[in-house]
């Protein structure tokens, strides 16, 4: 097993006044050499926006964009008349293949909104571009592993031009798991979300990330309760 540490305070910053960015991975302008990608993890960003704030139309190709919001509403727009709101407890996806251009942007004028911007390499590229969102049920994550991404439109939740799975878990203060890796060879980077757990036998806290890869296997005990997001990925590009 091999095992790649991010505590939260390492990350990269920028502070726009009305956007409060943490980057994982290099973006924007925090480059950092050691810091490019997970396989093919791309971003993890951390992002909050003010009320009534946003970013406005920007293109996008052959790249699998997921956000997932954590608090407030997220709206979304674009070029193919796609237009969405989502707030905790939804996953939206966007394929942008051959190209797509979207805005997204805080729904309400006075409360923040945060929420997780995630990067994927896709496995095929100038796909159709297309997205979609779904809702998932609090209740499906208490102390188990709630698949809310796939390869497979057949599968639970959303799907993504990659042999990704994407799982959200709330675990009670001293409940462990096992997390089964999907496919062979694939790795899995663990965030997060509040809390403290160990993984892989690695203290974490609040906002550290822990990549794993050469396991089929990963063990999870909550030390505090705690939300995780664990995202499992090629580590081949």
């Amino acid at each position: 097993m091999q095992t790649l540490l991010h505590k939260a305070g390492t990350r990269g910053h920028a502070n726009h006044g009305w956007l409060n960015s943490f980057h994982t991975f290099s973006f924007g302008g925090y480059q950092n050499p050691e810091r490019v990608h997970f396989g093919v993890l791309r971003v993890l960003n951390d992002d909050t926006v003010a009320g009534g704030m946003g970013f406005g139309t920007h293109p996008h190709d052959n790249m699998e964009i997921i956000s997932i919001p954590l608090s407030g509403t997220l709206e979304h727009k674009d070029s193919a008349g796609n237009h969405g709101i989502i707030q905790s407890g939804d996953v939206q996806v966007m394929s942008a293949g051959t190209g797509i251009a979207h805005s997204e942007k805080n729904h309400s004028s006075s409360a923040a909104v945060q929420f997780l911007q995630i990067w994927v390499f896709p496995k095929q590229r100038n796909v159709t571009p297309r997205y979609d969102q779904q809702s998932f049920r609090a209740e499906d994550r208490h102390n188990q592993f709630q698949q809310v991404l796939s390869p497979n439109p057949e599968d639970a939740g959303v799907w993504i031009h990659q042999d990704a799975w994407f799982h959200l878990a709330d675990f009670d203060a001293g409940f462990a798991a096992e997390y089964q890796v999907k496919q062979p060879g694939n790795g899995v980077y663990v965030f997060v979300l509040e809390g403290e757990a160990t993984v892989a036998g690695q203290p974490l806290s609040r906002r550290d990330g822990l990549g794993v890869w050469e396991t089929s296997t990963l063990q999870v005990q909550a030390t505090t309760a705690t939300r995780l997001l664990l995202m499992e990925v090629p580590m081949s590009l």
